[in-house]
C-alpha cells in the first residue's frame, strides 16, 4: 500500500475530505493523541457520571443493597452503556477486609427495588442532556452479580497508616451493559463500617 501525504503537522479546517495524511522526515505517518482520551465522547454529551456515598459496600453476590454507584439501563433507553473509569475514596476503614470491583448482570427489565438517591451525577459536558442510564446510590436487583472483577480494596488498618489512598482506574470501555443490564462496585466481603466516595463514568451509545 502506497501513502502519500506532507511532511509535518496537516493544518486542515474542520470536516475537509480526502486531505492527505501528516508524515514525519523519516515518511512514518504520525499517530497523535491530538485531544484527551475521552475528548470526543465528553464533547458530545455522551459521557456521564454517578457519585456514590456509600456505607458498608455488600458483597457482589448479595442482590439486596448492592452499590454504589448502582447503574441501571432501562429496556427502552436504545443505548449500550460502557464503564469508562472507576474512582475510589476511603473516609472510615472497615472491620473487615474486601477487594472493590466491579459486578453486574442482565435480565434487569423493571427498575431495581429499595433504591436511594444517588449523591451526585450528571453529564461529563455540564449542561448536557440527561442520561438514559438511571443511577442509584443502592439498590436491589433481580439477580445479584454473579462475579467481581477488583480494581481496588480496602483494609482494616487506620486511616493514619492506611495506604488505600484514592483510587483511580480507567476502565477503557471494557465492560458493556445493554438495555436490561446493570453494573455496580461491589465488595470480595461485605465490607463492614467501610465509608466510601466511589464513582462510575460511562458512556452512552446508540444500540
Amino acid at each position: 500500500m502506497l501513502l502519500k501525504g506532507d511532511v509535518g503537522l496537516a493544518n486542515q479546517s474542520a470536516g475537509a475530505k480526502s486531505v492527505p495524511v501528516s508524515l514525519d522526515r523519516q515518511s512514518a505517518v504520525h499517530v497523535s493523541e491530538l485531544n484527551a482520551k475521552y475528548s470526543a465522547l465528553s464533547r458530545a454529551g455522551r459521557l456521564f457520571f454517578a457519585q456514590a456515598i456509600v456505607t458498608a459496600p455488600v458483597i457482589f453476590s448479595t442482590a439486596a443493597g448492592t452499590g454504589g454507584p448502582l447503574l441501571w439501563n432501562p429496556p427502552s433507553s436504545g443505548v449500550d452503556a460502557q464503564l469508562i473509569a472507576a474512582g475510589l475514596g476511603v473516609t472510615t476503614v472497615s472491620t473487615v477486609a474486601a477487594a472493590l470491583g466491579i459486578t453486574g448482570g442482565t435480565g434487569q427489565n423493571v427498575i431495581p427495588t429499595s433504591t436511594t438517591a444517588i449523591d451526585g451525577s450528571g453529564n461529563m459536558y455540564f449542561g448536557g442532556v440527561g442520561a438514559k442510564v438511571q443511577s442509584y446510590r443502592i439498590g436491589t436487583v433481580t439477580t445479584a452479580g454473579a462475579f467481581l472483577v477488583p480494581f481496588g480494596k480496602v483494609s482494616t488498618g487506620a486511616l493514619t497508616v492506611d495506604n488505600t489512598g484514592i483510587h483511580w482506574v480507567d476502565l477503557a470501555g471494557m465492560f458493556t451493559f445493554g438495555p436490561g443490564g446493570w453494573a455496580s462496585i461491589a465488595g470480595s466481603a461485605t465490607a463492614s463500617t467501610t465509608v466510601a466516595t466511589l464513582s462510575l463514568i460511562w458512556s452512552e451509545l446508540p444500540v
